[in-house]
């Protein structure tokens, strides 16, 4: 059997994440971020070790040895080149000089609209989500957008968000989970990669909103064994598999 045959669900999602970084490119990570600094980390290991990036505590390319338990870790300060502060960020992205950042959200609907802000409305919210922190405007300045679900349901890919916090009409967004890989946007919703543990009818069954499927519908490839010696040695403590569901 061979190394990727043996990747675990996690594995996989992060090796997905990591292959959407191209060497060269400009990656930021803001709060909450443990999958997308592992990606990075993964990344700079293996096919992109060019690329630079932006950690939200404000280091310009600090060394990623380990995946440490939170994105805010001062740890993330170790080895930086320079100082950045997040209007310098948001600076940069406005430019268009930040080139992929991953973003999560409590809700995500067909069209590719997210909801990080809470259930019911701003005027009467039953629950309050952690927050926009910034996403709405970051995420139609990035060259490439990609929403993170980790763990697919019906409760967080829903047929509309009840809250707007970001969203982007002009082009479509990747959105990667536990199951498979979607494209949303304004004309629907895209199944274009299953992953290889699950089946469409499951997908169906986790997923709020309607989609169409590919007629040849790929297969997700695990990662390759270097890639998954990376993601073992920077999260030796296996931290991925506490976030990732399936």
């Amino acid at each position: 059997m061979s190394a990727s045959v043996q990747a675990t669900p996690a594995e996989t999602v992060v090796a997905l994440l990591a292959r959407e970084i191209d060497d060269g490119a400009v990656v930021a990570t803001g709060v909450a971020s443990p999958l997308a600094i592992l990606a990075i980390a993964v990344a700079r290991a293996t096919h992109a070790p060019g690329l630079t990036y932006l950690a939200c505590v404000g280091s310009l390319d600090p060394e990623l040895p380990t995946l440490l338990p939170s994105s805010e870790d001062l740890g993330y300060l170790n080895g930086r080149t320079a100082e950045i502060t997040i209007p310098d960020l948001f600076d940069h992205a406005r430019r268009g000089r930040v080139d992929t950042v991953f973003f999560g959200a409590a809700e995500v609907d067909g069209r590719g609209r997210t909801n990080m802000t809470a259930s019911g409305s701003l005027e009467q919210p039953r629950t309050k989500f952690p927050g926009v922190a910034g996403a709405a405007t970051l995420r139609q300045w990035v060259r490439r957008p990609v929403l993170v679900v980790p763990r697919q349901s019906r409760r967080n890919l829903v047929p509309q968000v009840q809250v707007a916090t970001t969203q982007d009409p002009r082009r479509t967004v990747r959105l990667i989970s536990d199951l498979g890989v979607f494209e949303l946007g304004v004309e629907g919703a895209w199944l274009k990669s299953l992953h290889p543990w699950t089946t469409v009818e499951q997908v169906s069954e986790r997923t709020g909103f309607s989609f169409s499927v590919e007629e040849q519908l790929p297969i997700t490839p695990l990662p390759d064994e270097r890639t998954l010696a990376a993601i073992r040695a920077i999260d030796s403590h296996c931290l991925r598999d506490q976030l990732v569901g399936a």
